[in-house]
């Protein structure tokens, strides 16, 4: 089944308001992940596997590129044997980049909230309004939901990054 995100990422030079903020208006903290995400070579949209200690999973997303709040419509896998099955999409499409970064993760109904530190790259936090959880929840109300958060951070509009850390880590490199 897919699902909607409106979601955005930005720079976060304050990583310490944003944690002040969710534990002070009782987001429940799932704890800190250490991710590899590796992703594949595709011909739409991504595909990655995430390796964490708390979330793993195969995730299709098809999202623009733009600064803002902006549609992911994604397709997500539970993962059991993330060794075979990342043995057989390298096999098969080949890897496109890896992504390693450390994770806090939280929520607050339907909205997960993730603060990030992507090594190479920098501090991030990234607000993801789903319908996931909440089917009922239309497209209009998840970008009203994310541009509360947008506002409540203080999240400027030079901040807000338009591509994933699979296309910085990308650029980066051929830097």
């Amino acid at each position: 089944m897919a699902f909607l995100n409106v979601e955005i990422k930005a720079k976060c030079g304050n990583p310490e308001f944003i944690r002040d903020y969710l534990m002070d208006n009782h987001a429940e903290f799932k704890g800190l992940d250490h991710q590899t995400d590796t992703y594949f070579n595709v011909p739409n949209g991504r595909l990655k596997l995430r390796e964490g200690n708390i979330e793993n999973n195969l995730i299709f997303y098809e999202r623009s590129n733009q600064a803002g709040p902006k549609d992911s419509h994604f397709n997500l896998v539970k993962v059991e044997d993330a060794t075979g099955l990342k043995e057989v999409l390298t096999r098969s499409n080949g890897i496109k980049v890896i992504v390693e970064k450390h994770r806090e993760i939280y929520y607050i109904g339907n909205v997960k909230f993730h603060i990030d530190e992507v090594p190479g790259l920098g501090s991030f936090v990234e607000i993801e309004a789903g319908n996931r959880f909440a089917e009922e929840m239309t497209q209009g109300q998840l970008k009203e939901q994310c541009d509360f958060y947008l506002e409540q951070f203080r999240v400027l509009p030079e901040d807000l990054i338009d591509v994933s850390y699979s296309d910085m880590l990308i650029e980066k490199i051929s830097e």
